[in-house]
């Protein structure tokens, strides 16, 4: 079984793709960076470095499972022939995950894509020319901001995901904060791309934040105001940052990111 958070009523399940080095040296990532906070982040995700000194990702979705549904963040990098397949390692494993973790591709009623970014939407079509939704009887939900922009953050996923999506109906729209059918809330936080989105779910005294790309190493948790170089818009995606960060809720907050080692971190 995957690893796995509950939190009232739901079970927020960690969903391995996988593995391997980020394309330019974290140094470039982050350009403002200091030394002393590289290594306060090395000793909170020893994890995130690898032997050569590069910087180390996980690629990773979550399902959120309650009695009324299963709710998939993100689809991953995708199979050998996915849009990812330039730059990140795959294929992914998201299928096997999804099997250990007792759940169908059919079984997925809600995908909520954080962003159009290759690594998070690679399972969410597939099939080459014969493209298809991985999953069939699920509702896709993306930003109307995020594909406002789609020539500016990624065209070629117009052809490779959106227009199959539209074409068996399966893609909606959103603007801004929403509900989803489970009782999750999808958050707009805008700056890593024009129409990224986070999903929150609450319980009592607990919140848990399905993070997408709002941070995408521990060094954004500890100094959150740090730019990363793949932010269209630096000063957005710090606000969206910091105001996530800020959700304690009465108790704690957990994060579940994407690219972190660990997939769950209490706050």
């Amino acid at each position: 079984m995957p690893p796995s958070l509950q939190v009232g009523p739901y079970t927020v399940i960690a969903l391995a793709d996988s593995a391997g080095p980020f394309f330019s040296p974290r140094s470039e990532a982050f350009p403002e960076a200091t030394d002393e906070q590289w290594a306060a982040a090395d000793r909170f995700d020893p994890g995130a470095l690898d032997a050569d000194g590069r910087w180390w990702l996980q690629f990773r979705a979550f399902a959120i499972r309650s009695d009324r549904g299963v709710t998939l963040i993100d689809a991953g990098i995708g199979p050998a022939d996915s849009p990812a397949a330039s730059w990140a390692p795959v294929p992914g494993a998201l299928p096997a995950s999804l099997a250990a973790a007792g759940i169908e591709p059919s079984d997925v009623d809600t995908v909520v894509l954080t962003h159009l970014h290759t690594d998070h939407v690679g399972w969410a079509v597939v099939g080459g020319e014969q493209a298809r939704p991985y999953f069939p009887n699920a509702t896709y939900l993306l930003q109307r901001a995020e594909l406002d922009a789609i020539d500016e953050v990624n065209p070629q996923l117009r052809s490779a995901v959106i227009d199959p999506l539209r074409k068996t109906d399966q893609l909606r729209l959103l603007d801004g904060d929403a509900p989803l059918r489970g009782g999750e809330r999808v958050c707009a936080t805008p700056g890593h791309t024009p129409g990224h989105q986070s999903v929150l779910v609450e319980s009592g005294r607990d919140l848990v934040a399905v993070t997408g790309d709002l941070l995408v190493h521990a060094i954004q948790l500890l100094h959150p105001e740090l730019a990363y170089a793949h932010e269209m818009d630096v000063a957005q995606a710090r606000s969206s940052r910091e105001r996530v960060l800020r959700s304690r809720a009465a108790g704690t907050l957990h994060l579940a990111t994407p690219h972190l080692t660990e997939p769950f971190i209490a706050r």
